[in-house]
C-alpha cells in the first residue's frame, strides 16, 4: 500500500466500501470529531497519539489491511506517512469523511461514550484564526496600532500553512483538552486494534 518513500495508495470511496468489512479502520481524528461521525467499525486514535499504537496498528496490519481516515484526507495521509517509517503498510480515504457521507454513506455514532461531538479540527481553526484577527484588528482600533500586528502574523500562519500543507493552530487546538483522548479511550482503542 505505501513505503516510507512513496505516497499513501489512496482508497475511492467505493473501494473502500465493498471492502470495509476486510479492512482495519483507523480514525485519526479527535474525539469530539470522532463522536460527530464515523465510517463504520472505525477505531479512534487521534493523530497525536498514533506514535503510541504503532505497534497495535503493525499487529492489526499482519491480519488485515489498514485504512486510514480522517475529515478530508491530509490528517490520514500524514498518519499513513507515519506508520509507514514504522514499517506498516496503511492507504487513505480520499475524501475522508466528509466524501463518505457526501456518497450518501452512513456515519456511526459511538453510543454512551461520554464524548461530546464536537466540531472538526478544521471548523476550529476558522473559528479561532477568524476570532483572532477580528480581535487584533479591534484592538488596533481601540488600543494601540501595533496590535494589527496580530491579524497580520495569523494571515501570514495561514499562507504558511496553505503552502506547507500543516497546520500549527491545528496542532495546538489538538491539545486541548476537549480534543485529547482520555487515557482509557486510547487503551480501548488499542485492544480494538489487537482484536481486529
Amino acid at each position: 500500500m505505501t513505503s516510507p518513500s512513496s505516497a499513501p495508495v489512496a482508497f475511492t470511496v467505493e473501494q473502500a466500501r465493498t471492502r470495509l468489512g476486510a479492512l482495519t479502520v483507523l480514525d485519526v481524528r479527535t474525539p469530539g470529531e470522532y463522536a460527530s461521525g464515523h465510517v463504520p467499525g472505525a477505531v479512534n486514535v487521534p493523530l497525536d497519539r498514533l506514535p503510541h499504537a504503532v505497534d497495535a496498528v503493525r499487529d492489526a496490519a499482519a491480519r488485515r489491511d489498514v485504512l486510514v481516515v480522517c475529515a478530508s484526507g491530509n490528517r490520514s495521509r500524514r498518519a499513513c506517512l507515519l506508520l509507514a517509517e514504522h514499517g506498516v503498510t496503511a492507504a487513505t480515504l480520499t475524501g475522508g469523511t466528509g466524501a463518505w457521507a457526501a456518497a450518501g454513506h452512513d456515519l456511526h455514532r459511538p453510543a454512551g461514550s461520554g464524548v461530546r461531538a464536537g466540531w472538526s479540527m478544521e471548523r476550529q481553526v476558522r473559528f479561532t484564526a477568524g476570532t483572532v484577527v477580528l480581535l487584533g484588528l479591534l484592538l488596533g482600533v481601540l488600543v494601540h496600532p501595533a496590535f494589527r500586528l496580530l491579524s497580520a502574523a495569523v494571515a501570514g500562519g495561514l499562507v504558511f500553512s496553505a503552502l506547507t500543507d500543516t497546520c500549527g493552530m491545528a496542532a495546538l487546538l489538538s491539545r486541548l483538552p476537549h480534543n485529547r483522548p482520555r487515557p482509557a479511550d486510547l487503551d480501548t482503542a488499542l485492544a480494538a486494534l489487537r482484536d481486529a
